[in-house]
């Protein structure tokens, strides 16, 4: 098959190894990919959210299977162009990506299909926000209503953080168009996972679980990003534990998205808390979650290019996904002054030793060439370093040595990966 992949991290990096391993592969583009992608496959200069260009390279170039790695795109009407111009896509309609695209559509869908979730209100107006923060009390969460990129969401500890949560997002504009509207939820107390399925119409396929580690800081400090680290599977979430959760968060959704004549195909990414009154809804996303794709996907042990190719037919019927019974663990080196203002440009070494190591595998996402040929940081999020081992705690030291063998001087990551599957017996 002939396969165009889009996008640029490290989701996109794993991705791209994975279906490279496809022997039905006949040929993968990556637009526009980075210098991680270009080891699997040929890189092309269009950009992630330019949906008329990438159809028209997919109709040029005979694609067989467009494969959507990022949510920008899906909710720009990617999947709905490609069906126009006939080439497969593994991904939902622009109309059933709202389910990542606008947060209170989540939520009305949750309250229609009877989905446990958190209390929530959307606001236009930040006046009426604040007033229900001042009423309701902390803690409680602020989210942007639209597409933040993983960072439209701030779990306040105090009144004054939430209000000025809402401030940036609905007065000063922070975040732009996606957060001049936002949902006030009430804050969930448990352990967070996220539960990942093909989807199709009213069928889900489970593929798997991880645990994705938000802030920048160990012990879980300082502001969101788009995740530090991740671990699979997710201690105390089995495999059955997933099924019951698809039964209870998942499968309602898509029959009420079928009620409402927008079925979903694609990947769901389920985000949800295993509280003491069992598992609630966080979110919904529509794609593979970064990077909990590259800790998820080290593990795969299936050909993931049928299953793909199955989903965007619409036929899930024969689709299983298998995963080694080994543990993986993911750690995401950042640029310093990642979620703000980072550091670019510094030359980045040792990809080859850390690779060396039994067990590990190193994914590229903001990775440029310089005119030199040197391998540059030119992203927030740069590496992400991923291993797998027959335990967890030896999953983790491995991706540790590999961060180790990693030479940049302006990194920086956790040193806490893991630690709370670890305490709670992964």
């Amino acid at each position: 098959m002939r396969v165009l992949l889009v996008g640029s991290g490290g989701r996109e990096h794993a991705l791209a190894a994975a279906l490279a391993a496809s022997p039905d592969l006949t040929q993968l583009w990556i637009a526009p990919g980075n210098p991680g992608t270009a080891l699997c496959g040929t890189n092309v200069a269009i950009a992630a959210g330019n949906v008329s260009a990438l159809v028209a390279f997919a109709r040029r170039e005979a694609v067989d299977l467009v494969v959507p790695g990022p949510e920008a795109p899906l909710v720009a009407g990617l999947a709905d162009a490609c069906a126009e111009a006939g080439i497969a896509c593994a991904g939902p309609t622009r109309a059933a990506a709202a389910l990542e695209g606008s947060k209170s559509f989540t939520k009305e869908i949750c309250d229609a299909a009877g989905i446990p979730t958190a209390r929530w209100e959307r606001f236009d107006d930040p006046a009426h926000a604040m007033a229900l923060v001042r009423r309701r009390g902390a803690p409680i969460v602020v989210k942007a209503d639209g597409l933040a990129a993983g960072k439209g969401v701030v779990v306040a500890q105090s009144v004054g953080e939430a209000e000025t949560a809402i401030s940036d997002m609905m007065t000063s504009g922070k975040l732009g168009g996606a957060g001049s509207a936002v949902v006030i939820e009430e804050c969930l107390t448990g352990e967070e996972v996220s539960l990942f399925a093909f989807c199709s119409g009213e069928t889900a396929v489970l593929i798997g679980a991880a645990q994705d580690h938000k802030r920048i800081g160990d012990g879980d400090t300082g502001p969101n990003t788009g995740g530090m680290g991740a671990v699979s599977p997710p201690a105390g979430f089995d495999r059955a534990a997933q099924e019951q959760a698809l039964d209870v968060l998942v499968r309602p959704m898509l029959k009420e998205m079928v009620r409402r004549g927008t079925p979903f195909r694609g990947v769901i990414f389920a985000g949800l808390m295993l509280t003491d009154a069992g598992p609630k809804l966080i979110e919904y996303n529509v794609r593979f979650g970064d990077p909990e794709a590259q800790a998820l996907l080290i593990r795969l042990n299936t050909d993931l290019l049928p299953a793909l190719a199955a989903l965007a037919a619409g036929s899930l019927d024969d689709v299983s996904v298998g995963f080694s019974d080994e543990a993986s663990a993911a750690v995401v080196l950042a640029a310093r002054g990642y979620p703000g203002e980072y550091v670019r440009g510094g030359v980045i070494g040792g990809i080859e030793e850390a690779e060396a190591l039994p067990g590990v595998r190193v994914f590229q996402a903001g990775t440029a060439r310089s005119v030199s040929g040197d391998l540059i940081a030119a992203g927030g999020r740069v590496l992400t370093v991923c291993a797998t081992a027959p335990t967890l705690r030896e999953a983790l030291a491995r991706a540790y040595q590999g961060v180790g063998a990693i030479r940049w001087e302006d990194a920086v990551w956790r040193t806490d990966i893991g630690a709370r599957a670890l305490a709670a017996g992964g």
